[in-house]
């Protein structure tokens, strides 16, 4: 596959022989594409902070924190098809630059709710805003990072991407929390991530980038059900995204933080900004120890062993009432997390065609989103049913099940052993 990337936009390595795990960053584009998702991943970080901790105060509610994710979820699986088979036939680069400019123009809304203290409602009516911009975003931005480096640095990109965005998830949280500590206040942070927004539109468009073939055919029924079926008939990436669904479905604490910080381990504002901290920590430590692992060699088992012990772990975090304990089960979520998001990332970008990525994108992006939104959802209304605490633990041994089910279901998964790309892109 000819990779069309301009050599004076590639840095040579040093050296031609043995692992390189700083070979995608010797491409120009790549490295203007994290530094964009770096800077925006920081805002937006800052941004869900500022949400949940901003209603948790004003409103004692543990079902409107998971109806954050519901509200912004709705738009996302009702739009995700059709912006996907538009991402395949449209240029992606320019799609994302206006989904941004719409997710930018509802953090001016939030801050101008928490600015002259709006209703509750018209917070809502924003994050409805932010999902809608999303469901035509995330098909089209999925497409930008193979533009920017060519297929046998696919693994490597992966990695370095979820190392950006993995150092935002930890700078993120930490800032707002001192915001909020410091003047008491998120309004603030809403016009810090649509500033964080304007920035990432000027370093996308120095991007260059090689030119992915886009889909010829009309959009009908029958394409925009193509990512399904693409999908569906890979069989090791319906397992990988199925699991990580469930997974996080049933495992995910993150929604419930402000209830553990305020009520459970009393820790206050700062407190939160290290709890949301601590799993990103994790997760960076663990992609920089990827980048400098050589590859897998049975990703398939290691995909199911690392859910299965971010399970665990958030089990344990449901139990403790120490806050050095609950920091280090979160580090250790992250970590385990962030395994599946290289190796599911890696899968989708080595299996899938390129005139098929906005579509595929679209099916993952609503199952991504399915599992952290409603996740969230499903997390609140078991808070508010049974508590915070017991709705962790109760999802923890809900992800232990996912884990033997998709085992069971796809032995595919089990015995599914290097990343590379398959002799034929519907293998597996």
């Amino acid at each position: 596959m000819a990779t069309n990337i301009p050599e004076e936009d590639v840095e040579k390595p040093s050296s031609a022989q043995g692992h390189d795990p700083y070979i995608a960053l010797r491409f120009r584009d790549f490295r203007l594409l994290i530094i964009a998702r770096f800077i925006t991943s920081l805002g937006n970080q800052m941004l869900t902070f500022a949400i949940g901790w901003d209603l948790w105060l004003r409103t004692q509610n543990e079902f409107l924190l998971g109806l954050v994710g519901l509200v912004q979820v709705i738009p996302i699986i009702l739009l995700a098809l059709p912006a996907g088979a538009l991402a395949d036939r449209y240029n992606r680069k320019r799609i994302v630059m206006v989904t941004q400019s719409l997710l930018a123009t509802c953090s001016l809304g939030l801050a101008l709710i928490s600015l002259l203290h709006g209703p509750i409602w018209a917070v809502f009516v924003c994050l409805f805003g932010v999902g809608l911009a999303r469901a035509f975003n995330d098909p089209a931005s999925s497409t930008l990072l193979p533009q920017t480096v060519p297929p046998e640095v696919f693994t490597s990109a992966a990695t370095w991407g979820s190392s950006s965005w993995q150092m935002a998830a930890i700078v993120g949280p930490a800032l707002a929390g001192v915001v909020v500590a410091v003047f008491n206040n998120v309004t603030g942070i809403y016009f810090f991530d649509a500033f964080a927004g304007a920035t990432f539109l000027v370093l996308i468009a120095l991007i260059k980038g090689r030119q992915l073939a886009l889909s010829k055919e009309p959009i009908t029924f029958h394409s925009l059900m193509e990512g399904l079926y693409f999908i569906r008939n890979t069989r090791v990436l319906l397992a990988a995204i199925t699991l990580d669904l469930f997974a996080v479905l049933f495992g995910g604490a993150v929604t419930l933080l402000p209830v553990f910080a305020t009520d459970i381990l009393k820790v206050g504002a700062e407190g939160l900004g290290l709890l949301r901290a601590a799993p990103s920590i994790g997760a960076m430590l663990m992609a920089l120890l990827l980048a400098h692992l050589p590859p897998f060699k049975h990703a398939g088992r290691t995909l199911l062993l690392v859910v299965a012990g971010f399970g665990l772990a958030t089990i344990v975090f449901g139990l403790s009432r120490l806050f050095p304990l609950s920091l280090l089960m979160l580090f250790i979520l992250g970590a385990l997390d962030n395994v599946s998001v290289v190796i599911r990332g890696t899968l989708m970008l080595t299996r899938t065609p390129d005139e098929m990525r906005g579509r595929t994108s679209a099916v993952n992006s609503i199952f991504i989103s399915a599992s952290n939104e409603l996740g969230g959802f499903e997390s609140g209304l078991t808070g508010a049913w049974f508590g915070a605490a017991p709705a962790v633990i109760i999802g923890g041994i809900g992800t232990l099940l996912v884990v033997l089910g998709v085992a069971h279901f796809w032995p595919e998964m089990s015995a599914l052993r290097t990343l590379d790309p398959p002799a034929e892109t519907t293998g597996l």
